[in-house]
């Protein structure tokens, strides 16, 4: 059995160590050793509109009046949001509020 990782990319393990990353000989994807489903969330660093760093259950309070895709819900600038979220993706930050669950982007958002 093989100590290197199958591909993330394919599945596939014909994969082989070259340098500080691994290859995969079928669809050439290259990954880099050292990384981990817990380094790749330490090192993503979600910053609020005005720098400020945001981490697991901040309340923060929306810049900008938000329509909500799909829906005729709009967000009021003002309103604070308890205990949010952290998740990865475009939208960044998942919060319960009494319109209901949503996923928003950092930049509209400031800590509070």
């Amino acid at each position: 059995m093989s100590t290197t990782p199958a591909c993330p990319q394919c599945t596939l393990e014909n994969t082989y160590p070259d340098g500080s990353n691994y290859v995969c000989a079928d669809c050439g994807y290259e990954w880099p050793m050292k990384a981990t489903d817990a380094d790749d969330d330490a090192g993503a660093v979600i910053k609020d509109a005005n720098g400020n760093v945001l981490a697991d259950g901040d309340s923060v309070v929306l810049i900008k009046d938000l329509k909500v895709k799909g829906s005729s819900i709009t967000l009021k600038m003002g309103t604070k949001v308890k205990s949010i979220r952290l998740v990865g993706g475009d939208h960044e930050v998942d919060c319960k509020m009494d319109a209901g669950n949503f996923m928003l982007k950092a930049c509209y958002l400031r800590k509070g």
